[in-house]
C-alpha cells in the first residue's frame, strides 16, 4: 500500500512515483547550477568593486570546484548511510548560508572561506552522485535517459539564472543578484522537504521497470569514510576505473573549470560585452539541455565507450576552433552550438559505464571517486586559466591545452573493453 497520497495519486494515472523524485532532483539540481556559475558571471563585479586580482578571485574558485569533486565519493556514502532527503537539505542549507554571509564579505580570505569552502562542501553534499543515485535506485528502465535528464539540469541552470544574474548585476549590484538566487534555494528545499523519497521501498514500490515490491537493503556496516574509500580501493585496482578517471578530469577541465569560470572574462578581453557573453553560456545552455538528454537516450541504446570518443573529441575541436572565431557573433554563436551540444553529454554514458562495471549498489560510491577527478581537473582549469590571463595577458593558452587534453581523452576510452555478458540464471 503507497504511504504517500502523491504516490498514490500517480499510481491512479499509471505514474511511478519515480518521475516525482525525478522533478524534484531536477528542480534542486537546476538551483545548485545557479549557485555553482554565478562566479563567472561576479568575477568582474567583484574586480571592480575590491580591485582583487583575476588569480586571487581564481583560488577561491578553484577550491569550491575541487571541493564539490573531493566531497562527491563521501556525498555517495553519506546518502547511503542518512538518506537523500537529508542530506539534500543539509546541502542548500550550507549553500546558502555561505551566499548570504558573502553579501557582508570585504576581503579575499572571506571570500575564499564562503565561496571556496563554505559553498563548495556544501554543493560537495550532493554533486553529481545525487543524479546518479536518484537513476540507479528508482529506474531499472530509461535510467540512461534519467541520468541525461538530471545532467541536464546544469545546463538548464544556466539557461536560466546566467544571463539573468548577469542583468540583476549590472542594473541593481551582485548582491541582488546572489539575494535572489538565496531565495531559490529555499524554494527548492521546500519541494524536497514534501516529496522526496529515498528509495522506492519507502512507498512499497519496485524501481521503474521491475516487477514486485522493492526491499531496501541493510544499512551499510563500517563507517562513512571507510565505505568511500573502501570503493576507492576495489576500483582503483582495475583499469577501467582510471580510464573512467582521467577522462573526467579532462571532462571537467574543459567544462566547468575552464568554460564556465572563465567564458565571459575571455569574451570581454576580445571586446563582447558582459551580458552578451552571459547570453552566450545561456545559449550553450540550451543546446546542451538537448544533447545531453539525447546522450542519455542514446546511452540507453549503444556502445557508451564510442559514444564517448565523439563527444570528447567534437568538444576538443569546437575549443581549438574558438581562437580563430575572431569572437564575432557567428562565430561566438557557431561555437556556442557545436560546444553546447556535448557540454556534459559526457556524463550519461560515464555513470553507465560505472553502474556496469562496479554494480547498483556501489555505483554511486565509484562515480563519485570518477566525479572527483572531474573536479580536480576543473579546479586546475579554473586556477590555470586565471593564472595564465594574470602573467601572460590571455586566456588562449588555456583553451589550446584544454582542446588537446579532449582529443586525447577520445583516444582514451576505446582502450576499454567491452563489459562482460551476465552470466545466465540457473535452472529451476
Amino acid at each position: 500500500m503507497l504511504s504517500s497520497p502523491v504516490a498514490a495519486a500517480l499510481a491512479r494515472r499509471n505514474v511511478h512515483y519515480g518521475w516525482a523524485v525525478v522533478g524534484v532532483t531536477f528542480l534542486t539540481m537546476l538551483v545548485s547550477a545557479g549557485a555553482v556559475g554565478a562566479p563567472g558571471v561576479l568575477l568582474l563585479p567583484l574586480q571592480r568593486e575590491f580591485g582583487w586580482s583575476t588569480a586571487d578571485i581564481s583560488v577561491a574558485l578553484a577550491i569550491r570546484l575541487l571541493l564539490f569533486g573531493l566531497m562527491g565519493p563521501f556525498a555517495a556514502a553519506l546518502i547511503n548511510r542518512y538518506g537523500v532527503k537529508r542530506m539534500v537539505l543539509s546541502s542548500l542549507t550550507l549553500v546558502s548560508g555561505g551566499l548570504l554571509l558573502s553579501l557582508a564579505m570585504r576581503e579575499v580570505w572571506q571570500l575564499i572561506l564562503l565561496w571556496g569552502f563554505v559553498v563548495g562542501f556544501g554543493t560537495g553534499l550532493t554533486a553529481m552522485v545525487l543524479g546518479a543515485t536518484v537513476a540507479t535506485r528508482w529506474f531499472s528502465r530509461r535510467r540512461g535517459l534519467v541520468v541525461g535528464l538530471l545532467t541536464a539540469s546544469s545546463a538548464t541552470g544556466q539557461l536560466v539564472f546566467m544571463p539573468l544574474l548577469s542583468m540583476l548585476t549590472e542594473q541593481m549590484g551582485w548582491r541582488v543578484a546572489l539575494a535572489l538566487l538565496c531565495g531559490l534555494l529555499w524554494v527548492a528545499a521546500l519541494a524536497v522537504l514534501a516529496l522526496m523519497r529515498d528509495r522506492p521501498s519507502d512507498l512499497g514500490l519496485a524501481a521503474y521497470g521491475e516487477e514486485g515490491a522493492a526491499t531496501a537493503p541493510p544499512p551499510p556496516a563500517g563507517s562513512v569514510v571507510a565505505a568511500a574509500l573502501g570503493a576507492l580501493r576495489d576500483a582503483s585496482r582495475t583499469r577501467v576505473f582510471w580510464v573512467l578517471f582521467a577522462t573526467f578530469f579532462i571532462c571537467g577541465a574543459s567544462t566547468n573549470g575552464l568554460i564556465q569560470t572563465h567564458l565571459i572574462p575571455l569574451c570581454v578581453d576580445f571586446g563582447v560585452p558582459e551580458v552578451r557573453a552571459a547570453g552566450l553560456l545561456a545559449l550553450m545552455g540550451v543546446f546542451d539541455f538537448v544533447g545531453t538528454v539525447a546522450s542519455g537516450w542514446l546511452s540507453d541504446r549503444y556502445d557508451n565507450r564510442w559514444l564517448l570518443f565523439w563527444y570528447y573529441g567534437l568538444r576538443g575541436l569546437s575549443l581549438l576552433f574558438l581562437p580563430y572565431s575572431d569572437f564575432t557573433l557567428y562565430g561566438l554563436s557557431l561555437f556556442a552550438v557545436f560546444y553546447g551540444l556535448d557540454w556534459i553529454a559526457t556524463v550519461p554514458p560515464t555513470v553507465r559505464l560505472t553502474a556496469e562495471r562496479f554494480g547498483r549498489e556501489r555505483a554511486n560510491l565509484v562515480f563519485g571517486w570518477v566525479f572527483a577527478g572531474h573536479q580536480i581537473g576543473a579546479a586546475c582549469a579554473a586556477f590555470g586559466a586565471g593564472y595564465a590571463r594574470s602573467t601572460l595577458d590571455s586566456y588562449l593558452p588555456a583553451f589550446f591545452i584544454a582542446g588537446l587534453l579532449c582529443l586525447g581523452a577520445a583516444l582514451l576510452v576505446p582502450t576499454l573493453g567491452r563489459a562482460p555478458a551476465a552470466k545466465p540464471a540457473p535452472a529451476t
